[in-house]
């Protein structure tokens, strides 16, 4: 199967203080990065990126641990993926591009790696936006039974002595399916392509110890940095998307949440569930698209 994204789109992998992240690019004008989420690739943003890119130079990457970038084996508290060490492998990425400061993207994980993001380096971040979160921190204190059933992932996926690796590795692509699959009601269908390319991607046990890593370190170290800055609020502006037939959608006031973290929210839901950006294409390209192209936040 060929990947669903256009010929003018260009590969490459940067390397990121030794961490090489695969990246694609493509378009002119501002920049704007996006980060996927779990379990997918850069590929999520398929239909969404070319729409983008005819306003904007889209960076789309895979995050450490996930699609073709590098995965350095998890040590000892999971800080290879805390999203902090994330965040700073995108930060390096933009900067050898040549972008100091850029709008960042960011769905599922990627939305977790980019509020890090801007709260490390918010002189680098002009714009914030998030699909279907809350943040981490707010997720874990508010967690009741709900939660640990519709997210039951979260939990299995921090657990240790190698249960989820060994469990996922067995039929990788089954856990694939069996998780996107339930949380989609509606919408555009899963492009074929990209489905086989996140399961090709995650034959690869390195990714799924990795992925597993990214969990635990959400409960972890990203709990402890996230604690160590409670009251300090994003500055730049910050748009919040959701689906409407999402566990987020049905469970939080998501802009209420978010104005706990930053200064100025505003968002909106889409019709979709968890995945905007494959289930609803075109209302999250124009959503972004119109607040990405608002003029420059006046910074302090």
């Amino acid at each position: 199967m060929s990947v669903p994204l256009p010929s003018d789109f260009t590969a490459r992998t940067v390397d990121a203080d030794g961490i090489g992240i695969h990246c694609v690019t493509a378009g002119d004008g501002p920049p704007l990065l996006l980060l996927h989420g779990y379990p997918q690739t850069h590929l999520i943003w398929h239909e969404v990126a070319p729409r983008l890119a005819e306003r904007f130079t889209v960076v789309l990457t895979d995050l450490r641990g996930y699609g073709d970038s590098g995965k350095p084996a998890p040590g000892p508290g999971d800080a290879e993926y805390s999203k902090r060490a994330m965040a700073a492998d995108q930060l390096a990425v933009m900067r050898q591009l040549g972008f100091t400061e850029f709008g960042v993207a960011g769905h599922d994980r990627g939305g977790r790696v980019a509020h890090r993001l801007t709260l490390d380096h918010p002189e680098a971040v002009t714009r914030l936006a998030v699909l279907d979160i809350v943040p981490t921190r707010h997720t874990f204190a508010n967690a009741d039974k709900d939660f640990g059933l519709g997210y039951f992932h979260w939990f299995f996926l921090a657990a240790g002595n190698g249960i989820p690796e060994r469990l996922i590795g067995n039929d990788p692509e089954f856990w694939i399916r069996a998780r996107m699959t339930a949380r989609h009601h509606g919408g555009d269908p899963f492009d074929e392509h990209a489905i086989a390319e996140y399961v090709r991607c995650f034959r690869d046990p390195a990714a799924i110890a990795a992925s597993c890593a990214d969990y635990r370190a959400a409960a972890g170290i990203d709990l402890t940095h996230d604690n160590a800055d409670a009251g300090k609020l994003i500055e730049v502006p910050l748009l919040a998307l959701w689906g409407q037939d999402s566990f987020v959608g049905r469970t939080y006031d998501v802009p209420a949440v978010w104005r706990e973290y930053a200064r100025e929210v505003t968002g909106q839901a889409l019709p979709s569930d968890h995945y905007l950006p494959e289930e609803a294409p075109e209302e999250t390209a124009a959503a972004l698209a119109e607040f990405f192209s608002r003029p420059p936040a006046r910074r302090c």
